[in-house]
């Protein structure tokens, strides 16, 4: 056991190396256009727009890449797809092929100083002691425990140290809420803190949903506090919330500015011009001055709060909060914070809950560092030793200090099949309400009567490629098949759909889809698109695991293969209610990965269950046709041929080395308008192809892109590699699948 001061050193020393990291080289990187400079006046101001949404909090520190400067500047305003920065040093005036880096070290300099601050007071490095070294002798009372909350309670009442370990769906919301609320009526103050604003904001809505029920809600005795928070109650529980009851000519005005804002670089954005760029500044300063007002009346919210909720960044970042004393601090989904985060958060109260999963995901890190590696990247669990103590003990005793919460009410049972035995070795089992409850999910299509499915994609051809600028993978063949599993499980009833991927890139595909194509359906439901990363907490009806490894790439990434490989799989699974479709090319993984990954375990843990579908299936399971997502026999050209003979500007093939054109397809492409340009993308010649420009790229598979609208894949069907009969085409009708393709492959 290190002393706490040894401790403070390390980590002091982990978060500046990954400061460092970050400060030099990022790790989050979005592309930009149509930029305007807006002023010279204290520095250079531009306005632009992204391809997706950006939530970069104001005042953040970035940096834009553009050729081969780099420069340094701070957000002013990031809302939506736009934002507006100030720099150091001017971009001029052409501005292409621009980057904004970002990541938020900030916040972690402001936990340096946290710790810092640790240093000076005996009282909070007491508690960060008793933390990292638990007593082996716990001193609740066992013989008097009713139930999981009294324990809990108990547990909480005489030991300064708490861990609960909470598998998927074993109810730690309603365990933790039920025991904040006990604490909440004995007059205890109560700080809740998360890594994510979701899992704040769902831990919260239960705490006040069971106080309300008990007769015991008090309007601003119960805060959520945090800019990011998208809740809205009816309890009045957000300081937005609370403010625009009691304060309300604040609140609408800065609403008002906000407007003001929105149609103002809406303005811009159709056409610039200096005096609407002046005038959008002058807003900002006016929002400034306004939330500078708003924010006094926070801290006065906060004073009086009893229970407060918020992130540990932000918990770390505001004096209203760092500099509090509370009775209780309570950590939800502790596995994915940094031992630092925890550290300080421990800090902060007399006791301390520490909630997670260390079967779940482990915190991100970005330097490569060995501190880096020891405090940032591993959870409080093992290095606190409950872990440790718990693979040592051959009968799988657990911690003095570790409450496991064992019956899983979440999954169907075919699904928790898998991660009860592989992941949780059993100690967890299914909840006797759960073996019936999710009939209905099931039973709907695509699939019907089946709860875990491996849709298998292979022998459909080589389209698992790596993004451009962040090497990130992406596979538009699963994307389309997704997304047809999303239409299908939409049309059978299903509202509650997830899209879960490993990858960022196949993420933001999808995202983009769903957005451009099926917005009107989006409005009826809750179809979400996230990498793994980002779903942890979240739960659904249908979820949708897409692997996106395939061919032509030599393994599988390491974020299926890797040692958090298992926890990553864990999370993609049990964030299922009723049906799990696994998308996964079954050839690729059982010849590129062992048997005791946990990838391969569960590719044959389906297979062995007979759970998969196979191509050859596919016309059995797609019913129902999108009208801009067209799936067909790719040997039936007509609609094909139809796109290409009405093609009004552009027509382009992308053809596979060592492949050429049959002979029928150039004739098709002779009868094109003669408006109509002809361009071939390969890596050869193209001899007898009648065309007008020759792109010399490597391209993994056929494609036929029309007038930079109409994708068609797996036509020509002769020119693929790794495909085997039925063969199948998909015609996409989307234009921004259009330009990323092209972005990729063609340009």
């Amino acid at each position: 056991m290190k002393s706490t001061s040894v401790y403070i050193k390390l980590w002091q020393k982990a978060l500046r190396a990954e400061i460092m990291h970050l400060k030099k080289y990022g790790s989050t990187k979005y592309a930009l256009k149509n930029g305007q400079l807006m002023s010279t006046t204290d520095g250079f101001t531009y306005y632009f727009e992204s391809l997706i949404p950006l939530k970069i909090p104001v005042g953040s520190t970035i940096k834009i890449e553009f050729g081969k400067l780099n420069i340094n500047g701070r957000i002013l305003s990031s809302e939506g797809k736009s934002v507006i920065l100030t720099l150091e040093k001017s971009l001029g005036s052409q501005l292409s092929d621009v980057y904004l880096l970002h990541d938020p070290w900030e916040l972690l300099d402001q936990l340096h100083e946290r710790l810092d601050e640790m240093k000076e007071s005996k009282r909070k490095r007491t508690r960060v002691k008793r933390l990292m070294d638990p007593s082996n002798e716990a001193k609740h009372p066992i013989s008097k425990i009713k139930s999981p909350v009294h324990e809990l309670v108990l547990r909480s009442k005489y030991n300064p140290v708490t861990f609960v370990w909470g598998p998927p769906g074993t109810g730690k919301t309603y365990t933790l809420s039920r025991a904040a609320a006990n604490k909440y009526n004995k007059g205890d103050s109560v700080l809740v803190l998360s890594q994510s604003n979701q899992a704040v904001d769902v831990l919260m809505m239960e705490i006040t949903r069971f106080i309300h029920k008990k007769g015991l809600y008090r309007e601003g005795d119960l805060v959520r506090f945090g800019s990011q928070s998208m809740l809205h109650t009816d309890s009045h529980l957000t300081t937005n919330e609370l403010i625009q009851k009691r304060h309300p000519d604040l609140a609408n005005q800065r609403t008002e500015l906000y407007e003001e804002r929105r149609l103002m670089k809406l303005i811009l954005a159709d056409s610039y011009s200096r005096r609407d760029s002046e005038q959008l500044l002058e807003i900002e300063r006016k929002l400034t001055n306004v939330s500078e007002k708003i924010r006094q009346k926070e801290i006065e919210l906060l004073r009086d709060a009893n229970i407060i909720g918020t992130t540990l960044a932000k918990a770390a970042s505001d004096p209203t909060i760092y500099e509090k004393e509370f009775d209780i601090v309570m950590i939800d989904e502790a596995s994915m914070a940094y031992v630092p985060q925890i550290a300080f958060a421990a800090s902060l109260g007399k006791r301390i809950i520490i909630c997670g999963d260390f079967k779940q995901l482990p915190p991100i890190a970005s330097a490569k560092h060995p501190l880096v590696d020891e405090w940032l990247r591993d959870d409080i669990f093992h290095k606190a030793g409950v872990v440790d103590w718990l693979e040592k003990n051959t009968n799988q005793s657990m911690h003095p200090h570790l409450f496991l919460l064992k019956d899983q009410r979440r999954m169907h049972p075919d699904i928790s099949s898998f991660t009860n035995k592989y992941v949780y070795n059993s100690l967890v089992g299914d909840h006797e309400s759960v073996k019936t409850a999710r009939h209905e999910i099931v039973e709907r299509k695509p699939f019907a009567n089946s709860a875990s499915i491996l849709l298998d994609s292979s022998f459909t051809g080589e389209h698992s490629l790596s993004e451009k600028s962040s090497n990130s993978r992406y596979n538009v063949w699963h994307l389309l098949l997704s997304f047809q599993v999303i239409h299908e499980s939409f049309i059978s009833g299903s509202r509650s759909i997830g899209f879960v991927t490993p990858y960022r890139s196949q993420a933001i595909l999808m995202e983009t889809l769903l957005s451009e194509i099926y917005s009107l359906e989006l409005g009826e439901a809750d179809i979400i698109s996230a990498t793994v990363h980002k779903f942890q907490g979240s739960e659904r009806d249908v979820m949708i695991f897409d692997t996106v490894d395939s061919y032509p790439q030599e393994r599988p990434g390491m974020l299926l293969i890797g040692k958090d490989s298992e926890r990553l799989i864990n999370v993609a699974m049990t964030r299922t209610r009723g049906k799990f479709i696994h998308l996964a090319d079954k050839h690729f993984i059982q010849s590129k990965v062992y048997r005791g990954k946990i990838i391969r375990q569960l590719v044959d843990h389906q297979s062995a269950r007979k759970q998969e579908i196979s191509p050859h299936q596919i016309g059995t399971w797609i019913k129902h046709q999108h009208p801009r997502v067209t799936w067909v026999h790719a040997k039936k050209i007509d609609l094909a041929k139809k796109d290409i003979l009405q093609a009004k500007k552009s027509i382009i093939i992308g053809i596979p080395t060592g492949k050429e054109l049959p002979v029928d397809w150039r004739t098709i492409c002779d009868e094109r308008k003669s408006t109509v340009t002809c361009s071939i993308v390969t890596n050869d010649s193209a001899p007898g192809v009648r065309c007008d420009r020759l792109v010399k790229r490597t391209v993994p598979f056929p494609f036929i892109i029309i007038d930079k609208k109409y994708l068609w894949l797996g036509m020509p069907y002769e020119l693929s590699e790794h495909v085997k009969p039925p063969y199948v085409a998909v015609r996409v009708v989307s234009e921004k699948l259009v330009e990323f393709v092209l972005e990729q492959i063609v340009e």
